[in-house]
């Protein structure tokens, strides 16, 4: 199974649930690649645009590339009354750009959905001498701040979590000084939600692949136990979240 378009079929509900980014992120990559009104910046895969506003907003030249139909579309409702926005709808693997050059090339959880190779090739060749490559997404504990908690929800995943294809995406970040990169570093920033049962299921439901695609009757069992598990600790679950960003240069 191709899960690339998973998320695309239910856009209002991915970008109701998906964890927001900080502003000290955007300020550090929009410092970091020195943008303005004479830059040019192209985001890989910007979903329903939860990291695009920020680089709008400084006065670049922001290009997407979005492999999503009903994305590209919710895209262009939400920023179309930027004059500097645009998006391409295809697939970044394939997608030509011509002879056009950018100042930062950034992904929000998208880049470790595309090969090594094509990755971190394609953003260094289509990167200005000096420009920006920047890699972030968060990475949820949802674990440490409710251990027994955590071991009722596995119990229900180990009886009822039964999918046709595992999610096997994997990017090491650190690869990026393979492909010619420089001042590879990393930083982040944490923070905190609290959802009730409810919440949690439908977080579930809209952000994770595997669960997204669930078929039932597996469906209905498993997000009800979930719903179940966390009702009866009091209805509150906490996610421990990181903010993770990797930021390298082409010299």
């Amino acid at each position: 199974m191709d899960f690339r378009k998973t998320y695309d079929r239910i856009p209002e509900e991915f970008d109701r649930w998906r964890p927001r980014y900080c502003p000290e992120l955007f300020a550090e990559v929009i410092g970091y690649a020195g943008l303005g009104t004479h830059s040019a910046a192209l985001e890989i895969g910007p979903g329903t645009g939860q990291a695009t506003e920020p680089f709008l907003r400084c006065g670049c030249n922001y290009l997407a590339v979005e492999l999503g139909e009903r994305f590209v579309d919710f895209m262009k409702r939400r920023f179309g009354g930027y004059d500097n926005f645009h998006i391409v709808h295809g697939d970044f693997e394939t997608c030509e750009l011509g002879q056009e050059r950018f100042d930062l090339v950034f992904s929000a959880a998208t880049i470790q959905w595309i090969p090594e190779a094509v990755a971190f090739s394609k953003s260094f060749r289509l990167l200005k001498s000096g420009g920006a490559l920047a890699m972030f997404m968060t990475r949820t504990d949802d674990r440490s701040a409710n251990p027994e908690l955590y071991e009722a929800i596995e119990r229900v995943y180990e009886a009822h979590f039964h999918v046709e294809t595992k999610y096997t995406c994997k990017l090491d970040y650190t690869n990026a000084v393979n492909y010619g990169f420089t001042d590879f570093h990393y930083q982040d920033w944490k923070n905190v939600r609290i959802y009730t049962a409810e919440e949690y299921v439908q977080y579930l439901a809209a952000t994770q692949v595997e669960h997204i695609t669930l078929q039932e009757p597996y469906r209905s069992r498993f997000f009800d136990g979930v719903r179940q598990a966390v009702l009866a600790a009091g209805d509150r679950i906490e996610l421990r979240n990181t903010i993770a960003l990797y930021l390298a240069k082409k010299p």
